[in-house]
């Protein structure tokens, strides 16, 4: 059987049409769920290397043989300290080596992970292990092999995971996929990292029991969707703004006729984005931004919860002498689970802020009595750097068109948002704004798209 997969940024979902109508993989009582796994194990990090007595006698037999090799060739004798350095250096690689196959053996394990919001909840609950949120957002940066495999390894399981749901639901196998993605990939490397992230689905769709895969653009999936409700032929620009990447496509659709889709556009920036605008303008601020000695960038590292690297800087930094209340807040923040908990907040006060003037939220976990709140002007701050650069692509959409369309389709987790919405009418003047299923108009037609 051959099922359509949103493996989204934020939340994920899969489908299939069976008998004409289409059927969505329920993941308990959801249509889809958040992008998240979580692993009892931590993944091995090289700053956790300690010289152990057994260790560093390890060093001394290397730095021995290496002394032995040298007369034997007769060659001149190096420096002691290059000789420890470089024994050093292999121990410690051994050493990973030996973390890394531990981990991937337990990652292996796929009873031991657990998926979407009860990822988060064990993660915060446990105290220890490993939380990977949106791993997609890391498929286009350039990774060290250890990082890649680790990353192969997790996506691997949340594929499973659809797969063998599906499997369940449907009473099939499920064995084939055709797989969304975004026109241009979150990326250090440029094109370079959009063909790294499909090289890595692949290889993780393998791992997870697909014998065959496909991709098809976001955009143009949420087309196929479209077009299905359209009675008469119609050009209509498409507008998927998800979690991790904003997509727009212009397409011929309806009328009976097969949709065309003629050209496609990408923003790698989305809800996450927003999530970590409002972060760093509402919250941080109470962490000493702007308002201390800490640099920015400790900040922006604080509030990039899907980035591991970033994670990891943040948590390794001494606030011991930042000023208080500032020194003890980040202090709290590094705690295991303190920046999910602050990412939450975030998430949460960007919805609330969308439909409400003022929200708050109450940072307990890092200070008693610490409350955040922040009213719609905030929220247009922290936005508007994401909002600029959505509409900036719509008028590049525009302005490339060689005619009006009929109408804007607008699907995505982020379509929600008014503010959005807002600029989307204003990069279109008069034209009719459609809004689909934010969750589902790219996985329904994925999984049109599955029948071939």
């Amino acid at each position: 059987m051959r099922i359509g997969i949103d493996f989204g940024t934020s939340y994920s979902a899969a489908a299939a049409i069976i008998d004409g109508d289409l059927r969505l993989v329920r993941f308990g009582d959801a249509r889809q769920f958040r992008t998240a796994v979580f692993f009892p194990e931590v993944v091995p990090n090289v700053e956790d290397f300690v010289l152990t007595p057994v260790l560093e006698a390890q060093v001394d037999a290397i730095v021995r043989a290496s002394r032995a090799d040298e007369r034997q060739a007769g060659l001149p004798a190096r420096p002691e300290m290059q000789l420890h350095r470089e024994a050093v250096r292999i121990v410690r690689r051994q050493w990973m080596e030996e973390q890394t196959r531990a981990v991937s053996a337990s990652v292996a394990s796929f009873q031991d992970a657990m998926f979407g919001e009860d990822a988060v909840d064990a993660y915060l609950e446990e105290g220890t292990g490993n939380l990977i949120e949106s791993p997609k957002s890391m498929f286009g940066y350039k990774l060290d092999p250890r990082v890649r495999k680790t990353i192969v390894s997790i996506a691997a399981h949340i594929l499973e995971h659809i797969r063998l749901t599906a499997t369940q639901q449907f009473g099939v196998p499920v064995r084939e996929a055709v797989i969304g993605r975004p026109v241009e990939f979150r990326s250090s490397m440029g094109p370079a990292g959009g063909e790294q992230a499909l090289g890595i689905l692949r290889e993780a769709a393998d791992i997870a029991g697909f014998d065959a895969v496909t991709f098809l653009e976001e955009p143009a999936a949420a087309a196929m969707a479209y077009h299905m409700e359209l009675t008469d032929r119609q050009r209509a620009v498409i507008v998927d703004i998800g979690g991790g990447t904003t997509d727009v496509a212009y397409a011929e659709l309806g009328g009976g006729i097969a949709p065309i889709v003629h050209r496609s556009w990408g923003l790698p920036r989305g809800g996450t984005d927003l999530d970590i605008g409002v972060s760093l303008h509402s919250f941080m601020p109470h962490f000493g931004k702007d308002l201390s000695g800490v640099p920015v960038h400790h900040f922006v590292e604080a509030a990039s919860v899907h980035n591991l690297p970033k994670q990891r800087e943040f948590r390794k930094q001494d606030y011991r002498l930042v000023d208080e209340p500032f020194g003890a807040r980040l202090r709290a923040l590094q705690s295991t689970g303190a920046t999910t908990r602050l990412n939450q907040s975030a998430e949460r006060m960007k919805i609330d802020l969308s439909s409400a003037p003022t929200a708050s939220a109450t940072l307990d976990f890092i200070e008693a009595d610490l409350t955040i709140e922040a009213n719609d002007a905030d929220f247009q701050a922290a936005s508007d750097d994401f909002l600029d650069r959505m509409q900036r692509l719509l008028e590049e959409t525009r302005n490339d068109l060689p005619e009006a369309p009929g109408s804007i389709f607008l699907t995505g987790g982020t379509s929600r948002s008014p503010q959005v919405q807002a600029r989307v009418r204003t990069s279109f003047p008069g034209i009719s704004v459609v809004h689909g299923d934010p969750s589902l108009g790219v996985v329904s037609g994925l999984a049109r798209a599955a029948l071939g």
